[in-house]
Parts: structure tokens; C-alpha cells; sequence
């Protein structure tokens, strides 16, 4: 046994377990980072960055991070709260005009829809917790995506407009639903970036590098990166053999600077750089946020303290439903039993579409960061075997 806890002869089970992901082609490759009281106690790669250039994985890969830029979002908002900028019951169109009178899908196609008024307007705690009825083109499940994806936004936001013509895009199309009457995956944290950035009265990057990634020496976390930059992983899809297949056409917008910087995936990280944001979250804000803050995020803030399965509205998201709730930001473990895999009440979490994963366990004081690139994101099971393996070696 190590002395953080963990038997060492089943974190090397853990490590030949995904190992076999890329041997027998279904990944290229991965990176893992556990820790413990903020303190590295696992660290492993295996496979290729890049499959095609014989590449390896290296400790400072970069990596497409995807919806795991939501939570550096969110604490990017956290920190206007505390300054008294907004309260998290205050309408957006305070601040976004365009969000003034939405409208909510009420039946019809995609080439005729049917809305009727917002009876609640969308709050800023709406963005927070996915409440607001905002969606997302790629989803594929309802009339609403279908609109979006008629209106230029798929998986990325149309080309050639910025973050404030992207919030007023948005608010032209129809909500899913009705604010905070239920819970469905979309770019309500893309308008939060938006929200950000007319608070502040800067650019949202601009406030994220200043405000959280400078100060956490997140130095290898950017929006985009040069075309011959060699630290970053190729991006694949399963292929039709279940082998991986290099997919360019998604993975080339790392490359290009974003002319609307997505606060819901745009960001590009390695996992020595999530680390030390998931070690100020264990820490309690670290100086940067406060610790009641940190708290006061990370409880569940759905409508009724229900779990995700009571209020979703059919489409993917980054998380199982059973026992989960949600937080300002984050995904939170209820009860782990109805989902059948183990974690510990009060772990938050989040993932990115292109698989990778983070959670952190305050009752063990752990934090977990896997990284890889294949999308979407609920190809394999990787998440839940991780958990089962690493709380299977967590021994003391």
C-alpha cells in the first residue's frame, strides 16, 4: 500500500484496464492524474497523442478540454457574484437586452414552429444550473436543436460573429422549455460567458486568463493553438470496426482563434494545468474564490433538491441522471446506488465531449483528471470504470 491511501498493485490494474482501450485501437491514446490533498499520487500515459505521426502521450499534451470549460466558467461568474455585481436571481436581460421577452417552444416542426411567451425570464442561476431552456444544435433530440442548426449553430457557433451576436442569435430562437421548470444540456454557459464579459466590461478571455488561469499558473491553458503546435492530441471518432478514426474537420478549430470564445468548451488544457484547478476547488477556493462560495456551488440547485432524472429533457449530456444533481457549474453526486456506480455524496464532476473527465471527492480529498480525444464522449464507459477502479484501489 501507498502511503495516500491507495494499494499500489491495483492502481497498476487500473492503469493495463485502459491500456487495452489503445491496444486493441479504440483509443490512441490517454492520460490520468489522480491526487490526494492536492498532492500528485498517480500519474500515468499510455499510447499516442498522435497515432498517424507515431506521436506518444506526454505529461504536457494538450489536450481539447471541451465542456470541462464550463466549470472555469462558472467560477468565473462566482467571482462577479462575490464582488456584488449580480445577484443569481437577477434577469439577464438586465445585462442582455436581447433576452428581454423570450419565447418557449410550445408544438409545431422545425420549418413551422409555434412559441409562446416566457412566464419566468431566464435568471442568471438558470445559466448556472442548465435550467434555462436553452439547448444545443447538435443534440438532435427536439425542434428546438433543429432550429438552431438552421440558424448556423451546430456543434460550433456559426462562423464569422462574435460572442454578443452569438448571445443575440440565441435569444431570437425558442427556449425547450419553460425557466426552470427542467433541465436540458445546452449553451446556457456560453451566454454566461457572454454575461461575464458585459459585467466585467472586458473581453470573457480577457477576465478568465486575468481573473483565474494567471493566478492559478495555468500557463499551457488557451483557446487556441498554432497549426504546428506538436503538444496538442489528434481528435478521432469511432470508426465503423469500433477502431478510431482521425477526424480533422472538428479537430482543426483548435487552431483558429476564436472570434466567439465558447465559455461552454473552448478552452485547450493539460492535466497538470486542470489540476491546479481542481486542487483550488478542494482547497476551498484557495485565495481565489472563498471557501463558502466553493460550498455553495458545489450543492445541488435543482428546483426541488430532485435529481437530474426528474427535471431532463431526453438529450446527451456529460453525466448518468440517477442520484445526480446539479450545482452552480457542476454535476453532484446525491446518492451514488441508483446508478450503480460508486462515488462518494457531495463529488462534483463534469467531462468534455471528447471524453475526457474530472471529478473531486471532498469527503476523500481526491481529485481525479483523464484525458483523451474521442468523441462523442459516450463511445466507451470510461468514466464509470474509472470510478470503480480508483475507489476500488482508495484502500484506507
Amino acid at each position: 500500500m501507498s502511503n495516500d491511501g491507495f494499494d499500489a498493485g491495483r492502481l497498476a490494474r487500473l492503469d493495463a484496464h485502459f491500456a487495452r482501450y489503445v491496444d486493441d485501437g479504440r483509443l490512441a491514446g490517454w492520460q490520468l492524474m489522480i491526487a490526494r490533498d492536492g498532492r500528485v499520487v498517480h500519474s500515468s500515459v499510455h499510447g499516442h497523442r498522435d497515432a498517424e505521426a507515431a506521436l506518444p502521450v506526454e505529461p504536457d499534451t494538450l489536450w481539447r478540454i471541451y465542456s470541462m470549460t464550463k466549470p472555469i466558467t462558472s467560477v468565473a461568474a462566482m467571482l462577479l457574484w462575490e464582488e456584488g455585481r449580480f445577484e443569481l436571481t437577477d434577469p439577464i436581460s438586465r445585462w442582455l437586452p436581447e433576452f428581454a421577452e423570450p419565447r418557449v417552444y410550445d408544438k409545431g416542426s422545425s420549418s413551422q414552429p409555434f412559441t409562446v411567451p416566457a412566464v419566468e425570464p431566464i435568471r442568471v442561476w438558470h445559466l448556472l444550473t442548465h435550467t434555462s431552456g436553452l439547448t444545443y444544435g447538435f443534440l438532435n433530440t427536439s425542434v428546438v436543436d433543429a432550429l438552431y442548426r438552421k440558424a448556423g449553430y451546430d456543434i460550433y457557433p456559426k462562423e464569422g460573429v462574435d460572442l454578443a451576436e452569438t448571445s443575440r442569435d440565441y435569444a431570437a430562437l425558442p427556449l425547450l422549455f419553460q425557466p426552470g421548470t427542467a433541465w436540458g444540456y445546452g449553451v446556457s454557459t456560453d451566454v454566461l460567458g457572454r454575461l461575464v464579459e458585459v459585467i466585467a466590461g472586458v473581453p470573457f478571455t480577457e477576465f478568465v486568463n486575468t481573473r483565474i488561469l494567471q493566478p492559478l499558473g495555468m500557463s499551457d491553458t488557451v483557446w487556441s493553438v498554432e497549426p504546428d503546435e506538436p503538444r496538442l492530441a489528434a481528435l478521432y471518432v469511432p470508426g465503423p470496426d469500433g477502431r478510431r478514426v482521425r477526424f480533422d474537420p472538428i479537430g482543426k478549430y483548435a487552431y483558429e482563434e476564436p472570434k466567439a470564445p465558447s465559455g461552454g468548451g473552448g478552452l485547450i488544457s493539460t492535466a497538470a494545468d486542470y489540476q491546479r484547478f481542481m486542487t483550488m476547488l478542494l482547497r476551498g477556493g484557495d485565495g481565489l474564490l472563498a471557501p463558502r462560495t466553493v460550498g455553495f456551488m458545489t450543492r445541488n440547485h435543482l428546483p426541488g433538491d430532485v435529481d437530474l432524472s426528474a427535471l431532463q429533457t431526453g438529450g446527451f449530456a456529460e453525466t448518468t441522471f440517477e442520484g445526480i444533481g446539479f450545482g452552480l457549474g457542476f454535476a453532484v453526486v446525491r446518492d451514488p446506488v441508483p446508478a450503480r456506480v460508486f462515488s462518494t455524496p457531495g463529488t462534483y464532476y463534469w467531462g468534455g465531449a471528447a471524453s475526457t473527465a474530472f471529478w473531486i471527492d471532498p469527503a476523500e480529498r481526491l481529485t481525479v483528471g483523464f484525458y483523451t480525444q474521442l468523441m462523442p464522449s459516450s463511445t466507451y464507459p470510461l468514466r464509470p470504470q474509472l470510478r470503480q477502479l480508483i475507489y476500488s484501489a482508495l484502500i484506507d
